[in-house]
């Protein structure tokens, strides 16, 4: 047995090209989430291959090829643009006497480095010890069984039982843990809702501007860099849209090619967030060639955590590294709001968001005339109190005619009210 590494500074950094379109990784996306998680390129190996070799997930000679790299680079760690088998990890390691890290536990590494909150911590321990559970024959197939003293002789039980039965009861007791978290976040959801908050949740591909976005709209300090998965843990803030009210704008996590499925069953809570959400902000970064790839992947994704049915507004981001985008919105044949397109960096278009999120969210009005007579001059206050008047005249008989638009929220609310009172307002609408 080789010594194992605790950690990869100087990596080298292997690409294969496979023709199947499922398979197919993007090699600067590597080389982004390799600088994200602090790591020097020291080199790259590529290869083309119909299909993945069971054996190395490489062929034998290309796998002896990157053996020597590491040892002419001096390399402590290779890492593959796939997901690699923990058979292949294996073999690889033998082969290279170096640790070998697949694309799913560089991801994993990352959202490590960038967890903050407690639950942002849980999560991740758990998407890493899901993962970590398949891999734990490695380097521990050498240790012998475990032997009592006199009288407890025996098979007893193997390290990697032990690590096993350990892993099982961690997970267990994050499970645990993390269902309290979410039990905590419905509360929350549930009290919004009572309020009629709706809440607007930011999407899109990792690196794709959101975090500025939202430090724009909420004058918040959130952490933006232009790294891959800046943010990990969701935060929301309370903005205020005209006709509209308060809105919670929610700061997720972002998506990237073939989120690993431990992922996204662990961070489960922090998703739901963009499942309950009345409105979703799709953030591309419009200055990216793959965007419409990037576009299609936040799609996958959103299929996958069942919040594909949620509106979605497109904010096309970014348009400052364009040479002829200016600040619009584009609108569909029924008048709604369907692109944004602004520069969170420099703030050109970011008002927009609030008139389109005013067309989207705002409320439905009723326009219509009521005649009131002089015993309810109390609603006629009520009415002012609400900015619900347009117009006010007094007729020959009489009686208040009054114009007003009011919200349909505000108007159900008067029409419980008066109704245990006894009385129907909708007999006061002036149906002429």
């Amino acid at each position: 047995m080789f010594d194992r590494y605790e950690s990869g500074e100087q990596a080298i950094l292997v690409h294969v090209d496979l023709p199947a379109e499922v398979d197919r990784e993007d090699l600067s996306e590597l080389k982004l989430l390799v600088s994200s998680a602090g790591v020097e390129t020291l080199g790259v190996v590529t290869a083309s291959r119909a299909s993945p070799s069971p054996k190395f997930f490489v062929g034998s000679g290309k796998a002896e090829e990157i053996a020597e790299q590491v040892k002419a680079l001096n390399a402590n760690i290779i890492i593959f643009n796939h997901a690699l088998s923990p058979t292949q990890e294996r073999n690889l390691e033998k082969v290279c006497e170096c640790r070998v890290l697949d694309r799913t536990g560089l991801i994993l590494d990352i959202f490590a480095q960038r967890a903050r909150t407690h639950e942002g911590k849980l999560q991740v321990e758990l998407a890493q010890l899901r993962h970590i559970a398949t891999r734990l024959v490695r380097g521990w197939t050498h240790l012998e069984r475990q032997k009592g003293g006199i009288g407890l002789r025996g098979p007893g039980e193997t390290q990697l039982e032990t690590d096993r039965r350990l892993i099982r009861g961690r997970i267990k007791n994050i499970l645990r843990r993390l269902e309290r978290v979410q039990k905590q976040r419905e509360q929350g959801r549930r009290a919004r809702k009572r309020a009629e908050v709706p809440t607007v949740s930011l999407v899109g591909y990792t690196n794709a501007g959101k975090s500025t976005l939202f430090n724009r709209l909420t004058a918040s300090d959130v952490y933006a860099a232009d790294q891959l998965f800046a943010t990990l843990d969701p935060t929301l803030r309370r903005i205020d849209v005209d006709e509209v009210g308060p809105v919670i704008l929610a700061d997720t996590v972002g998506f990237i090619r073939h989120l690993p499925h431990d992922l996204v069953a662990a961070f489960k809570a922090t998703l739901q967030e963009t499942q309950e959400a009345d409105l979703l902000l799709h953030v591309v970064d419009v200055a990216d060639e793959q965007q419409q790839e990037n576009i299609d992947q936040v799609a996958e994704v959103l299929a996958e955590i069942e919040a594909d049915q949620v509106p979605q507004l497109l904010i096309c981001n970014k348009i400052d590294k364009l040479a002829e985008a200016t600040p619009r919105i584009d609108y569909d044949d029924d008048g709604k709001p369907q692109r944004v397109w602004l520069s969170a960096q420099s703030g050109a278009g970011t008002d927009l968001i609030s008139q389109a999120l005013q067309q989207l969210l705002g409320p439905s009005m009723h326009d219509m005339t009521l005649s009131l007579p002089p015993a309810m001059g109390k609603l006629r206050g009520v009415l002012y109190q609400l900015d619900a008047v347009l117009e006010e005249q007094l007729t020959e008989q009489g009686e208040l005619a009054l114009h007003v638009r009011i919200a349909d929220i505000d108007w159900r609310r008067l029409l419980k009210q008066y109704q245990e009172q006894g009385k129907d307002l909708e007999a006061y609408i002036d149906r002429r």
